[in-house]
């Protein structure tokens, strides 16, 4: 196969970072846009507990900055420490954390701490309650307006005309989780969306470098295809008292690939692998890994 131009990879990798900056900005927005929405009810509750799995912690106090906590080795004495670090900005924090887990923290935390009952993601629910059918759903694409982000506008509106202040913290912590489930949806689509409309730009560009293979673990494989589509396949972690069948699962879609990884990282993997391969797209790229 004749060599790719440099020309032809250097778009590719431009056109991916691109993107990510575009995708950051946007997630950015809408989780400021959340957290002003949500002020008074956070203040309300006292802040919240978002995530607290040894040895990761993050959490929100009323004035709606977050803490997040990291352990790590000393490689020198071999001693754990732990460090504890203020986050002011929603910018920052999109940058260290995918915003569909976000989310999916704010609302699993609203529901434990409001003595709620478990219930499903909301994508479905807002769609039915909107009055849209899944079948007037399919072939939503880049340039057309999304259902699914609509009925989660006219629902989280329709929230804030029917209902009062909430008169106690559980039943803020109700409206919270309510409203945070409906920003997870709006979130995994917008990211759908946006490794959508990567693929439709990039697929002039792949077809000439044919297929890469840009990760490759133990528990899962990525690739970008020849035809602007990117392709994986994950050993999903067992949940609850499941028991790990070691299956692979395909992932074939945006719709897909959101539930498992953020487009930064997909693009970021792809630039990196573009990098490696032809050093004439980056010459400045593993300088600071070599430094190191």
């Amino acid at each position: 196969m004749t060599e790719p131009r440099p020309g032809i990879l250097g778009e590719i990798a431009t056109e991916a970072a691109q993107e990510r900056v575009s995708f950051l900005n946007d997630a950015a927005e809408q989780l400021i846009r959340f957290l002003d929405s949500n002020r008074g009810r956070i203040t309300e509750v006292g802040g919240m507990v978002l995530l607290d799995e040894d040895p990761d912690y993050l959490s929100i106090a009323p004035d709606l900055t977050f803490r997040s906590r990291t352990r790590m080795q000393d490689p020198e004495t071999g001693e754990w420490r732990t460090e504890t670090e203020i986050i002011e900005s929603p910018s920052e924090l999109i940058e260290i954390y995918n915003p569909s887990e976000i989310y999916a923290w704010f609302a699993e935390a609203a529901r434990e701490q409001g003595g709620l009952p478990d219930q499903p993601t909301a994508a479905d629910d807002l769609l039915d309650e909107a009055g849209i059918s899944p079948e007037e759903a399919v072939g939503v694409g880049i340039g057309g307006d999304d259902p699914y982000i609509g009925a989660a506008d006219d629902w989280a509106a329709q929230q804030d005309q029917d209902e009062a202040p909430p008169s106690d913290p559980a039943e803020a912590a109700r409206r919270l989780y309510d409203l945070a489930l409906t920003f997870q949806s709006r979130s995994q689509l917008s990211e759908a969306r946006l490794v959508e409309q990567f693929e439709i730009a990039s697929e002039p560009l792949s077809g000439v470098l044919g297929d890469l293979l840009i990760l490759d673990d133990e528990d899962e494989r990525v690739w970008f295809k020849s035809q602007g589509s990117f392709e994986a396949e994950v050993i999903p972690e067992p949940e609850g008292d499941e028991v790990a069948d070691g299956q692979w699962k395909p992932l074939q879609g945006p719709e897909d690939l959101v539930q498992y990884y953020d487009p930064t990282d997909l693009f970021g993997n792809l630039a990196e692998t573009l990098a490696e391969q032809f050093p004439n797209v980056d010459p400045d790229f593993g300088e600071e890994d070599e430094e190191a």
